[in-house]
C-alpha cells in the first residue's frame, strides 16, 4: 500500500493517524478481516464505549510507557532503552504468535524486513528526541509524519487548512525558531515522524502478507536484532542489571505489547475513522504523562501548539473519511 487509502478494506484513516503500535494493529486487523459493526454482538450493553475505552487505555499505556522510558535513560541510555523495549517485545510477541517461518516469498520477507527497519528507526529517533525535549512536544512533532501522509494521500484542497493548522502549531512549539526546544531533539522527533509514516505503509503491507500478528512479531524481531549492537555499545553489561532489565521490560509491555493487544481488540468493534480520531489525541496524552511522571510543565504557547496539531489531525481524518464516502456513493451510481 503506497498510501493509506490505496487498498479497499484497509482501515486507512486509522493506519495513517494512529500511534505506532496502533498502526500495526490496524494493519494486522485489516488482514484478519473487516471490523464488525459497533453495538452488535461484540459491543454488548455498552456499544462503542468498550472499544473506545480500549483505545484510550492503549494510548495511555503507550505514553506512560514512554515517560517510564525517559526515567530509565539515565541508567541505560536512549539506545539501551530502545534495545530493551524491542528485545523484550519481540520475545513476548514471538512466544505468543509463534509465526511460521516457511512458506513465505522473498517479497514477503523483504516487506517484513523493511517494516522492522522502519520500526527500529522510528523508536530509535523518538527516544533520542525525548532524551532532549519534553515528551508532549516530541510526540506533537512526531505526529506530523502521519499527518503529512494523510494530507498528501487525500489530495483535497481543504487539506491545505489542516496543513496550515499543523504548521501554525509547529511555529508556536518552536517559539519562532526552536529556541525554546533543543534543535537536535526537534530534528530527531521530526525524523521519527518520517519513519512513523514509513512504518504505517509497511505495517499495512505486512498485515496483508502475514496472518494475524505474525508479521508484527517478525518485524519486531528484525528491529531488535538491528538495535542490539547499538544498545550493547552504549550500555554494555548495564543492560543485564536486574533493575534496568525489569524497567525495560515494563517499557516494552506498556509501549508495545499491551497497547497493541488493546487496540487490535478495539479495531474489531470500532469504526476506523473513530479509532483514528481517538489516536489523534496522543500528543495531549503524552503531555499529561510528561507532566504527571516527569514534571514536564508546558508553556501556554506549547499547549496551544499541541491543540492545533490535534485539530489538524482530526480534520485530516474527517476529510479522508468524507472522501471515501463520496467515492463509494459515486461507485454505486
Amino acid at each position: 500500500m503506497s498510501t493509506p487509502s490505496a487498498t479497499p478494506g484497509t482501515p486507512a484513516p486509522a493506519a495513517s493517524m494512529a500511534g505506532p503500535e496502533a498502526a500495526g494493529a490496524a494493519g494486522q486487523a485489516s488482514a484478519a478481516g473487516p471490523a464488525s459493526a459497533p453495538g452488535g454482538a461484540d459491543g454488548g450493553r455498552f456499544g462503542a464505549l468498550g472499544p473506545v475505552g480500549l483505545v484510550l487505555a492503549g494510548g495511555l499505556s503507550v505514553q506512560f510507557g514512554a515517560a517510564l522510558a525517559v526515567s530509565l535513560m539515565p541508567r541505560a541510555g536512549a539506545l539501551g532503552v530502545v534495545t530493551l523495549r524491542l528485545v523484550v517485545a519481540a520475545v513476548v510477541l514471538l512466544l505468543i504468535c509463534r509465526p511460521r517461518l516457511r512458506g513465505h516469498s522473498r517479497a514477503d520477507w523483504g516487506t517484513v524486513v523493511v517494516f522492522g527497519i522502519a520500526m527500529a528507526g522510528m523508536n530509535g529517533l523518538f527516544y533520542q528526541a525525548v532524551d532532549r525535549i519534553p515528551l508532549g512536544p516530541a510526540v506533537t512533532l512526531e505526529v506530523l509524519g502521519p499527518l503529512a501522509l494523510s494530507v498528501f494521500a487525500s489530495r483535497r484542497a481543504v487539506n491545505l487548512v489542516w496543513a496550515a493548522l499543523a504548521l501554525a502549531g509547529v511555529f508556536l512549539l518552536s517559539g519562532g525558531g526552536f529556541d525554546s526546544l533543543d534543535p537536535a531533539g526537534a530534528a530527531f522527533a521530526l525524523g521519527a515522524g518520517v519513519m512513523w509514516a514509513a512504518y504505517i505503509v509497511f505495517s499495512a503491507r505486512t498485515g496483508r502478507r502475514f496472518p494475524q500478528a505474525d508479521g508484527l512479531a517478525l518485524a519486531m524481531a528484525v528491529g531488535a536484532v538491528l538495535f542490539l549492537p547499538l544498545g550493547i555499545a552504549e550500555s554494555g553489561a548495564g543492560l543485564l542489571d536486574p533493575v534496568t532489565l525489569a524497567l525495560g521490560a515494563g517499557v516494552a509491555l506498556l509501549s508495545s505489547v499491551l497497547p497493541y493487544t488493546l487496540e487490535l481488540l478495539a479495531l474489531r468493534r470500532l469504526p476506523a475513522p473513530t479509532f483514528a480520531i481517538l489516536m489523534s489525541l496522543e500528543p495531549a496524552i503524552a503531555a499529561a504523562a510528561g507532566f504527571l511522571i516527569l514534571d514536564q510543565a508546558l508553556t501556554a504557547p506549547q499547549s496551544a501548539a499541541i491543540a492545533l496539531v490535534i485539530a489538524a489531525s482530526m480534520g485530516a481524518v474527517r476529510t479522508q473519511v468524507g472522501r471515501g464516502r463520496t467515492k463509494k456513493r459515486a461507485d454505486l451510481r
